[in-house]
């Protein structure tokens, strides 16, 4: 969120803060791929900013307006402060997720490392290291203009070094302080500013050619907070900005907004469709089959507006607020309609039973509760830049809930399955009880599959495929939802001869509440 922002909600009354804390979220909205952070008293060593598919001819710019470290900073010989880009053939990993955290990444050459922004502030300038064979990654002093008026042509940095001119605003480049070194292995020196105990610079980097194309990750290391006992809190605000050929969205985000297009008609037509067989039907139409008719449309609502959130963020860098509230207000509305619709037709609620047992009753007080959190902390990370404090924690937060709610849905079906086992052969009606509890395994195992198929298949898939194809999670995830609508539609369909339409007399229903 933007500092602008933050010092917009401060100013709000006392009444405007009794509002709802999901609408304080909701309102507060994303930065898109114009990020802005600003963090003050962080301890962390390692800040991971951003990650970003590139197309050739793809840019970054970044914009450190203010780094104000501790008084450590001039203890040491060699800069420990500064950035680090890297190539990773996945966005989901991280390069310094496994290595030591009391190593720095400035210090050590790695295969995934390809260029370091290190911070000198002695001498007030940011040396920049090259690692690997990366002929056309072209970087520069500043940031591109707004609106070029004819595109920008990328300098060649190799044996340039800028340096700042204290007596203006903007670094200038001239060829001297060549640091003894010759040919293509001179460094690029951008120069740093220096003003009221701070410090700033600017940077951008063109991606020349296809074949520098890739998932970049640009992370921020303070390496004197990786020393036990020597961390020290430092403040830092910086902007960046990621844009490819055809938009500001990555590589692997740009056929997102045709994709949940086309899988919002799906869903439209999926829920037309089955409007009209319960129009058809209605002597065997319960309430949960106009609850499965209301998730399709509220699915493809949800669809539609984050399709359109895609479409803004691509054209200006950052989404619309009303359209960004509506989706997510739809959004969970969609997952806690999904959780409970399934929750009730696993347990035979409107089919076989009017009445839920306690121990239903008790999922249900587990699963709603759980599915708000799990909406709110999606919200929380939709609104909150890669690298603040309490991203990751979020995070870890979503993950964990919504294997929760996954696990405590199947209950009910388990449940359900055990009771017509023991009722198959005590109530006369074997035949029935046995189509139904035949039904009820078919359900579990969708259920079972659909739970794999969308968090554990579809992460899988994300990691193996380039990632320009990691859009393929997205489609694995929204198909595999409509191919379990369709199935649960065509499984519990209101029809005569469906058998877990079949209702018991008033008598031996009541023996099974009891048995339940």
């Amino acid at each position: 969120m933007a500092v602008s922002e933050r010092r917009g909600l401060a100013r709000r009354s006392p009444a405007e803060w009794r509002q709802p804390l999901l609408l304080l979220l909701l309102l507060g909205g994303c930065s898109g791929r114009i990020h802005r952070l600003a963090l003050t008293g962080e301890k962390r060593a390692d800040i991971p900013l951003n990650s970003f598919g590139f197309y050739a001819n793809g840019s970054l710019e970044v914009d450190l307006s203010l780094l104000r470290l501790g008084l450590q900073e001039t203890e040491e010989k060699d800069p420990l402060v500064g950035f680090s880009l890297t190539r990773v053939r996945s966005g989901s990993i991280r390069p310094y997720s496994t290595r030591n955290p009391h190593d720095c990444p400035l210090q050590k050459n790695s295969s995934n490392l390809l260029v370091l922004f290190l911070i000198n502030t002695k001498d007030l300038r940011v040396q920049v290291r090259k690692y690997g064979e990366q002929k056309k990654l072209f970087i520069s002093p500043g940031l591109l203009p707004e609106v070029p008026s004819e595109p920008v042509t990328p300098k060649v940095d190799s044996g340039t070094t800028a340096v700042l001119d204290k007596t203006k605003s903007k670094p200038t480049v001239s060829q001297g302080d060549q640091q003894g070194l010759s040919g293509k292995d001179k460094e690029l020196v951008l120069g740093l500013g220096h003003l009221n105990n701070s410090y700033n610079f600017s940077f951008h980097v063109v991606i020349g050619s296809r074949a520098e194309e890739g998932q970049y990750n640009l992370n921020f290391h303070n390496c004197y907070n990786s020393k036990p006992g020597r961390e020290q809190p430092f403040d830092i605000t910086v902007m960046i900005r990621e844009k490819n050929p055809e938009g500001f969205l990555s590589a692997a985000e740009i056929p997102l907004f045709k994709l949940y297009m086309v899988m919002s008609a799906f869903f439209l037509a999926a829920g037309i469709f089955w409007v009209s067989v319960l129009c058809k039907n209605t002597y065997n139409v319960f309430k949960i089959h106009w609850l499965m008719a209301a998730l399709a449309f509220t699915k493809s609502i949800s669809l539609l507006f984050r399709s359109i959130n895609y479409y803004f963020i691509n054209s200006q860098g950052h989404p619309i607020e009303g359209l960004a509230v509506m989706h997510y207000i739809t959004h969970l509305l969609k997952g806690a309609l999904l959780f409970i619709t399934i929750a009730l037709i696993g347990s035979g609620w409107a089919f076989v039973k009017y009445v839920l047992s306690d121990k239903e009753k008790k999922i249900f007080g587990i699963v709603i509760p759980l599915q708000v959190l799990a909406n709110v902390a999606y919200i929380v990370i939709e609104s909150r830049e890669e690298g603040a404090s309490d991203y990751m924690l979020w995070k870890e937060i979503l993950f964990l809930v919504d294997l929760i709610c996954c696990g405590a849905i199947l209950f009910p079906v388990v449940w359900s399955i055990r009771h017509l086992q023991d009722a198959s052969g005590t109530d006369g009606k074997v035949a029935v009880n046995l189509a139904k509890l035949k039904l009820f395994r078919h359900y579990y195992i969708m259920v079972i599959c659909y739970v794999y198929f969308t968090r554990v298949i579809a992460i899988l898939l994300q990691v193996a495929v380039p990632f320009q194809w990691q859009w393929l999670y997205q489609l694995l995830v929204e198909g595999s939802t409509l191919a379990f609508f369709v199935l649960t539609g065509y499984k519990f369909q209101p029809a005569g001869d469906n058998p877990y339409l079949q209702l018991p007399q008033e008598d031996e229903e009541d023996t099974q509440m009891e048995q339940m």
